[in-house]
């Protein structure tokens, strides 16, 4: 588990600002909003592919890689150096000019496309076992939130949480993913990627941390970041 200080977080995350180069993920929300209340009734205005449904881009198997990164936004630094916390990175996980970098280990992806009539219009499930991020207060409580399994239909990222070594939930909802910005798939050579997924924490993970770390200062809908998906292809 590494840790990195608020200082290296705040420079290099305004500097991604100042050049526009924000990305991560913790994922690809395949939503045409960028509300959570849009997010719902989206939800509920799904339309399941028909056998006549053709993906514009599918990848049956994401083992060969690459990753999902989350550019963190100041204002979940801000929210996390206010609550006494020390960020760090878990397993396979990096954190490097202010973006985190989760190895995608599996899952599969169907990409439709906004023109399409498929809603949501990217869908499968892109998995990230053995990294994560951790959180740890001064005294000493440390959480880790492992194992992300993402899930595009849903808009919605899973994970483990673990709070000073004893798993407290599996496959728990921890993140909102908000595709409003959400830019048409890209080819980088042979790697597919997904990039302007805005990441906020779920209100599961907001009660969760605020109860384990005693504060009332983690908000429903917090945004962590904005995420960019890079998978192999080949």
């Amino acid at each position: 588990m590494n840790a990195f200080t608020r200082k290296n977080i705040t420079k290099t995350t305004l500097g991604l600002v100042a050049s526009g180069a924000l990305v991560f993920s913790l994922a690809a929300c395949s939503m045409d909003s960028g509300s959570s209340s849009d997010t719902s009734s989206s939800s509920s205005s799904s339309s399941e592919p028909s056998a006549a449904s053709t993906p514009a881009a599918s990848i049956a198997d994401l083992s060969n890689g690459v990753d999902t990164q989350v550019a963190v936004d100041q204002s979940f630094v801000d929210a996390i150096t206010s609550l006494g916390l020390t960020p760090g990175v878990v397993g396979t996980a990096t954190f490097t000019d202010g973006t985190f970098s989760f190895p995608i280990t599996g899952g599969n992806v169907d990409y439709y496309g906004p023109d399409s009539d498929v809603r949501p219009y990217v869908q499968g499930e892109i998995d990230h076992d053995g990294s994560g991020l951790s959180l740890t207060s001064a005294d000493g409580t440390v959480v880790e939130l492992t194992d992300f399994r993402i899930d595009p239909g849903e808009s919605k990222l899973y994970g483990t949480v673990t709070a000073n070594g004893t798993v407290a939930a599996e496959d728990a909802y921890l993140f909102n993913l908000w595709g409003g910005t959400l830019k048409p798939i890209q080819m980088e050579g042979t790697n597919a990627v997904l990039e302007g997924t805005t990441v906020h924490i779920s209100p599961d993970a907001a009660a969760l941390l605020n109860q384990t770390f005693k504060t009332d200062a983690v908000q429903d809908e917090m945004l962590v970041g904005v995420a960019k998906i890079t998978a192999a292809t080949e």
